[in-house]
């Protein structure tokens, strides 16, 4: 049977210094590559009395391969919860929104609970749950609200916050063109990101520059 231990030391021997140091730069503090973390994760299978002892440790990448083992129906809103404010590497975070909260069947209460929290990293994941459910339940959240609140707080707003924030504004441009224009025009007032260095070839974070983009590209799709 598979421990904690033997995952923890399966991943030690993944270190890899190059890939530390590109991962720092983003904030985490690892040197496994994903793939390679994915394939032990693949190979143990769901298990989550294991995943719980990997969260346990507190150590990145068990923690990483701790989500990819669980299964979202499996936790409760304050296991969750708590998970939450014990994550503070990105790509934990990234993972534990994307891969088990935003799949859970308690989402609703996840999102409503965590959008109006006082801790700042945990709003961030209340506005990336709502991002996703303005693109996939857009009967549900009051966009215009949304759009009211970011007016008055993304440029204040810090770090992931402000980034989650710009995304749903773009995300609402996107998906709903009778709030177009005015997502468009909050978007040029604030500038948010207007000067975030941009790869070539990579859309623009900038959300009237994403929002055009992405629109050209569906329209030009039908």
């Amino acid at each position: 049977m598979t421990t904690a231990q033997d995952v923890i030391d399966e991943l030690s021997a993944l270190e890899d210094p190059k890939a530390r140091a590109v991962n720092e730069r983003h904030g985490d503090d690892h040197g496994v590559n994903l793939t390679k973390l994915r394939g032990v994760a693949k190979r143990i299978g769901m298990n989550r009395e294991l995943a719980g002892e990997l969260w346990a440790t507190d150590v990145t990448p068990a923690r990483l391969v701790a989500l990819l083992i669980s299964r979202p129906k499996e936790y409760t809103v304050a296991q969750l919860d708590t998970m939450l404010r014990e994550s503070r590497t990105p790509k934990t975070t990234d993972w534990l929104v994307n891969y088990i909260a935003k799949k859970s069947p308690l989402e609703p209460k996840l999102r409503e609970a965590w959008f109006t929290d006082a801790d700042t990293h945990v709003r961030a994941a209340g506005w990336a749950l709502t991002t996703d459910r303005v693109i996939k339940k857009p009967a549900g959240p009051d966009l215009e609200g949304l759009l009211d609140q970011i007016e008055a707080e993304m440029v204040a707003a810090p770090g992931t916050l402000q980034w989650n924030m710009n995304e749903t504004l773009a995300n609402i441009g996107i998906y709903h063109p009778h709030l177009r224009e005015r997502a468009l025009d909050i978007g040029e007032r604030l500038e948010v990101l207007k000067d975030y260095p941009t790869p070539p070839n990579c859309t623009s974070p900038f959300a009237p520059s994403w929002i055009n983009e992405i629109v050209r590209r569906r329209e030009g799709d039908k």
